[in-house]
């Protein structure tokens, strides 16, 4: 029997909802990556097609340039205990000073400052400073100076939850910390992966390249914000959180050369969408390191990018608002209904859209 699908909730976000059907959420990627499925999605007409994911260096239009996010998912989740025997589990979310992490700690209504918690079968330890009336919380980190090494062979791939629902057990840990993470990734500091990097493979890139496609790398580190649900009534209310990226001189030095000769600009997934629009001020591509909390719905009129690659998002998430604004509310509902019924698989580890 099928199960419930997702429901749309009540309020103006209702436009950007959808029914799915949860047996159509990815619990783990396909393999190899680039047997995905991609719907094409044509933006001035709202066409839609249907391809697979290996054919894309094909369907790249000559003289274009892809736009990916280099951005390297720490191992972020760290299951644990309190010394009560209660179960917590803590979700780094961004480091504050040296040791210090601004956190999200799951079943921590009862721990109180000062108490020591043991996280990931005792291979790291942390102190739990402070609470905040949001829920964040403040973790001092025992041995910062090896923090980063002690993650990458003790701690977890920082799922979403949805994927952890759909699954009902744990996959194993290095599978999903190779999973979890692009061809591209060199940058760390994201606590998300940006999926629409995921469907790449080295053989993929390869045959781009040799279709004489231009592969630029920025950087935006994945944050909460992007996930984070719009609670307001009125959408100009909603707060994204800030995320730091950075695009360097000489990347967005070919940017705006690419721009002056009028050639497609294709991102690879919304991050590198919202790092590219963010960094255009006063007609041209800006380098260097800066914070955004840009939020792109309609009517948006996007400076830089012309096509997107990107995954099928949550309904009445702010990412389903980035991509309408692109390709037109109708548009995007009519190509996700279409999905549903050919039964791709969605969210992070599904099958993705390719909006030309």
């Amino acid at each position: 029997m099928p199960s419930k699908p997702i429901k749309k909730m009540n309020g103006f976000k209702e436009v950007y909802a959808y029914d799915l059907p949860e047996e159509l959420i990815a619990s783990e990627p396909v393999y190899p990556r680039h047997t995905s499925r991609m719907l094409i999605l044509d933006q001035q007409n709202g066409a839609v097609q249907h391809n697979h994911f290996l054919n894309l260096p094909s369907l790249l239009e000559k003289g274009s340039i892809l736009v990916v996010n280099n951005s390297k998912v720490i191992p972020a989740r760290l299951p644990g205990k309190r010394k009560t025997g209660g179960v917590i589990e803590v979700l780094l979310v961004k480091e504050q000073a040296v040791g210090i992490w601004q956190c999200k700690v799951k079943n921590s209504a009862k721990i109180k400052p000062g108490e020591m918690l043991s996280l990931c079968e005792n291979q790291i330890s942390a102190e739990f400073l402070s609470k905040d009336a949001k829920g964040e919380c403040l973790l001092k980190f025992d041995h910062p100076e090896t923090l980063f090494e002690s993650l990458e062979k003790h701690a977890y791939a920082p799922l979403p939850p949805y994927i952890q629902k759909v699954r009902k057990k744990e996959h194993l840990r290095d599978q999903d910390l190779e999973n979890y993470q692009t061809v591209f990734a060199s940058q760390y500091g994201a606590i998300a992966a940006p999926t629409a990097g995921l469907h790449f493979s080295d053989s993929v890139i390869e045959e781009i390249r040799q279709n004489d496609i231009e592969i630029l790398e920025i950087t935006l580190h994945v944050g909460l914000g992007t996930f984070e649900p719009i609670r307001v009534q009125n959408i100009e209310d909603h707060q994204m959180h800030e995320e730091a990226y950075e695009i360097t001189s000489e990347v967005a030095k070919r940017l705006n050369q690419v721009k002056k000769e009028g050639r497609k600009i294709v991102s690879v997934g919304t991050t590198a969408t919202r790092t590219l629009e963010s960094a255009w001020k006063n007609g041209e591509i800006r380098d260097g390191r800066r914070q955004t909390d840009i939020f792109i719905y309609p009517p948006y009129r996007f400076n830089v990018v012309n096509q997107l690659i990107t995954n099928f998002h949550l309904p009445e998430s702010t990412l389903m608002m980035l991509v309408s604004a692109l390709a037109g509310k109708d548009n995007i509902m009519n190509a996700y209904h279409q999905a549903i019924e050919r039964k791709y698989r969605f969210f992070s580890y599904g099958d993705c859209m390719f909006i030309r």
